[in-house]
């Protein structure tokens, strides 16, 4: 079964433009340099054949993301912090903020009062956004949980078994402030923990990078739309293991989750081995773009630019099984990186080269496998609509997979109500986005009566022999001898 591709692309040239044409023959499994622009003697892709690629080649471009995060110098260096807020409470989580974010404060200086939630303010166009996306992440939730009910059924006669779903007891939410403000996650990992019921909440934060001491207005205008009292000023790690452990300020949760920089990373996985839970590696951003010849290539760059802006270590992909379109991106790229801040454009460009790039497949066929074998964060699909269908029953490993070049990261990002808080680092092979799933329990409950117990009582006496418990076996016996 092979997947149709248009015959031929609906922005393709009809006179010749210096740059369009096909990417020279192959060698190995990189191809050849050519020239997008007169002005840029490389092109922004790195470009790979995925058929020529050796399985060591294909191995180096999928595992990304973790060196750092499982780095043995950080981990001693996350294990400090750990140990010193573990002894000290609040004193290490200032000492921290003193030592890493230049930030001195008290103790009662960490908790952000009633009155500075309150007081936040932002520009009406953003508090407009916040509601918005507020509004389409509740409804998705809301689904999520009219899904989520108690369940049962009689799997014999006089057996009834099944399910009590509860929310988690509490749950710690980390919120990134370092670089910039980011209130789209603190929306992100809120509405749904506030959808799901849990009962104690706690929000960390990093405070803004100016010194002060602030927490983003931002932050705290979503935290108070949703009543999030319990709202901290930290630094990152030390966060972490304050909700962990718990301090005079900061309450103990069972489960943290949210993204941030690898030593954010390092200590939740860390924090794991004190029996906090945590969700999937949750480290820096990255995107795949499956595209044809009927997409629109100044679309696609634009697309491929979203989350390669991110920073130096973010990865991003585009398969294609068309490298006259590729070229086309290509162009369409320095156009815009041109545009971009400095540090943004340079960021791009590491994460479309040397971290991620262009990969050529002979097929959509080929492409599914190459998504599903990278498992991406964010993953879009810009393929001729009659291969859409097919398409997307191949691809089962991506955090999201948005569809058409009209759904686009940054619209998942903000405002769609989809989780935008992925796996990453090839996690989507084994877990999902953050949704109010994330913060749900399953209790099995099971009722049985006298017969269907007397049914089952043969398997009971043989099973409990044969491992050696007689205990057990005699709970079942016992209740046979007294008929």
């Amino acid at each position: 079964m092979t997947l149709a591709l248009p015959s031929s692309p609906h922005w393709a040239p009809t006179t010749t433009v210096t740059g369009m044409c096909n990417a020279p023959a192959d060698k190995g499994n990189v191809r050849e340099p050519y020239s997008p622009l007169a002005s840029s003697p490389m092109p922004v892709m790195r470009r790979m054949t995925w058929a020529q690629m050796h399985e060591a080649e294909r191995r180096a471009l999928c595992d990304r993301g973790l060196e750092a995060i499982f780095d043995a110098g950080l981990k001693t260096a996350i294990g400090k912090i750990i140990d010193d807020v573990r002894e000290h409470g609040d004193e290490a989580v200032c000492r921290a903020l003193r030592d890493f974010d230049k930030v001195t404060l008290t103790p009662d200086q960490l908790r952000a009062s009633a009155d500075e939630i309150a007081a936040a303010t932002v520009a009406a166009d953003v508090d407009a956004a916040i509601d918005d996306a507020i509004a389409h992440l509740r409804a998705f939730n809301e689904r999520l949980m009219e899904r989520a009910q108690d369940w049962s059924f009689e799997s014999e006669p006089g057996l009834i078994v099944g399910e009590k779903i509860t929310p988690i007891t509490s749950a710690g939410l980390f919120v990134p402030s370092g670089k910039a403000s980011y209130p789209s996650v603190a929306y992100q990992l809120a509405v749904p923990a506030t959808v799901a019921g849990v009962p104690t909440l706690a929000l960390v934060v990093p405070p803004m990078p100016d010194g002060s001491g602030r927490i983003d207005p931002a932050v705290l205008v979503v935290c108070r739309k949703l009543g999030i009292t319990n709202v901290f000023r930290v630094n990152g790690p030390a966060g972490v293991a304050a909700l962990g452990f718990g301090t005079q300020t900061i309450p103990q949760v069972r489960k943290i989750v949210g993204p941030g920089s690898p030593p954010v990373a390092c200590a939740q996985v860390e924090m794991q081995r004190y029996g906090v839970a945590t969700m999937m590696i949750l480290g820096p951003t990255e995107s795949v773009v499956i595209a044809d010849d009927s997409a629109d290539p100044v679309l696609a760059a634009a697309d491929l630019l979203n989350e390669a802006e991110h920073g130096t270590d973010s990865a991003v992909l585009l398969i294609t099984p068309s490298s006259t379109f590729a070229d086309a991106v290509d162009v369409a790229l320095e156009v815009q990186l041109a545009q971009l801040p400095t540090a943004r454009a340079d960021a791009a460009r590491a994460a479309l080269g040397l971290n991620g790039g262009c990969v050529f497949v002979s097929s959509l066929e080929e492409a599914a496998e190459v998504a599903n074998r990278w498992a991406p964060e964010h993953l879009q699909v810009a393929v001729a609509p009659q291969a859409e269908a097919e398409l997307l029953d191949l691809l089962v490993n991506a955090g999201e997979i948005l569809i058409g070049q009209s759904t686009l990261f940054s619209a998942g990002n903000f405002v769609i109500g989809c989780p935008a808080s992925l796996p990453t680092g090839g996690f989507a092979h084994v877990s999902s986005g953050i949704t109010a799933d994330t913060f749900l329990k399953r209790t099995a409950v099971a009722r049985s009566s006298a017969a269907a117990l007397e049914r089952m009582t043969p398997t009971i006496l043989a099973m409990s022999a044969h491992e050696g418990f007689p205990a057990h076996a005699n709970a079942a016996s016992i209740r046979e001898q007294r008929k």
